[in-house]
């Protein structure tokens, strides 16, 4: 069987046909080269609008435009042709268009898709390495394939969004990242750089006022720019702050309480119990080890501040334990009273806070509990891999790019045939 018959049955394109192939050496690495030539008094087609015309002039036959295809057997295949120009009544004089790439796209379509798929498991460089081509040319194949995704995914069906942020590099440059939370559907929407109002602001222009209206949950923590954009974009949502972030901000208070102790102690010459002591008290009772446990008990016989953090963070976690939002309020607030007279200024600190978004914590349990941002954190969690496998990128850009790509559930450009 000839190579342009099986090249004729899965990737047969209109008012064209394709040449004898050859294999080409050159003294150095074996390459295909498959020509293509237009059909006889078939007409090229405007770039522009899409519409056939008359042959204005054609690319000189010894220098063909070179458009890459997927390999076969790990050799490299071209794809030849003599671009032509059309004298478009609407466009004037225009390259024309054709089928098997986009616009000057030196990659053809289906090559594009084929290496954007292996990216989406693969790390681009190891893409690029395997299938003979280079990192940029992989970056330029999954960009086509988000572009078009983006332009073409349902956003229809999203009631529950979550919205957090995520730290990109070294020192104070965060993401802030909005993800889909629906029942069966959590994928990410939308990117925007730094995570303030104006940021988030740019999701819910992008999101649409109709599609904003639509949202009944939203799932977030206590950041301000978050909570009055929030609060002015989708006012009709049931705003939660979950358990999640609500007892990170309490882990965070109580390691602030033991390290200071920890210092004070040491300062004082004091026997330094508190040495080695930080998973012992941060982990739950049911994750310690025996040799944790064994020194937790042995804690809890001290008179110490940070075991007094230690019980009040401990007793926070009956409050998820309620089902009526009423009586999970009258728990918060006797909390709240019994912390502030602690006299431990972090866990006070803890308690004003929930104090100021009483309500907002309260929706939790108005929304029965289905949604989290633990779901959000699984995402991070996958975001963090994406990076991590890619050695990091050097540019924002091509971050949001390999997001998107890799948990935006996006549609791929359809094809005549799956490699």
């Amino acid at each position: 069987m000839l190579l342009k018959t099986l090249l004729n049955y899965v990737e047969k394109h209109k008012s064209f046909v394709y040449g004898n192939t050859r294999l080409v050496s050159d003294n150095g690495p074996a390459r295909i080269e498959v020509p293509i030539e237009p059909r006889k008094n078939s007409r090229p087609l405007c770039s522009t609008c899409g519409q056939p015309g008359p042959t204005y002039d054609t690319q000189r036959p010894d220098c063909p435009r070179r458009f890459e295809f997927v390999p076969l057997w790990g050799i490299p295949v071209f794809l030849l042709y003599c671009m032509r120009r059309v004298d478009c009544e609407n466009c004037g004089v225009k390259v024309e268009k054709v089928p098997w790439a986009q616009g000057k796209h030196r990659l053809t379509t289906s090559f594009s898709r084929f290496l954007a798929v292996w990216a989406r498991r693969l790390a681009w460089n190891e893409v690029a390495s395997v299938f003979g081509t280079t990192w940029s040319r992989v970056y330029d194949a999954v960009r086509w394939v988000v572009a078009w995704g983006r332009e073409h995914q349902d956003l229809s069906g999203v009631t529950a969004i979550g919205v957090d942020e995520i730290a990109y590099k070294k020192g104070h440059n965060y993401l802030t990242v909005v993800y889909q939370l629906n029942d069966g559907c959590r994928r990410l929407l939308w990117i925007g750089k730094d995570r303030t109002e104006e940021t988030l602001r740019g999701f819910f222009s992008w999101f649409g006022d109709t599609r904003s209206a639509a949202i009944e949950f939203v799932c977030s923590d206590m950041w301000k720019p978050y909570l009055n954009v929030i609060h002015s974009c989708a006012k009709k949502a049931l705003h939660i702050l979950d358990r999640f972030h609500i007892m990170a901000t309490m882990s965070r208070a109580l390691d602030d309480v033991r390290r200071e102790e920890a210092q004070r102690l040491r300062a004082e010459g004091r026997e330094p119990v508190l040495k080695k002591s930080r998973w012992c008290i941060l982990k739950r009772v049911e994750n310690l080890t025996k040799t944790q446990l064994a020194k937790l008990r042995e804690l809890l016989s001290y008179n110490l501040k940070t075991m007094r953090a230690y019980l009040l963070k401990e007793d926070f976690q009956n409050f998820w334990e309620y089902i009526s939002p009423t009586w999970a309020g009258k728990f918060l607030d006797a909390w709240c009273t019994r912390t502030m007279r602690s006299k431990i200024e972090p866990m006070k600190k803890v308690a004003r806070s929930l104090r100021e978004h009483r309500e907002l914590i309260l929706n939790w349990f108005k929304a029965r509990k289905q949604f989290s941002a633990g779901a959000v954190e699984g995402l991070n969690n996958k975001i963090k891999t994406t990076t991590k496998k890619s050695y990091g990128f050097r540019s924002v850009e091509a971050l949001k790019i390999a997001l998107y790509h890799t948990i935006g559930e996006l549609p791929l450009p359809p094809t005549t045939h799956e490699f």
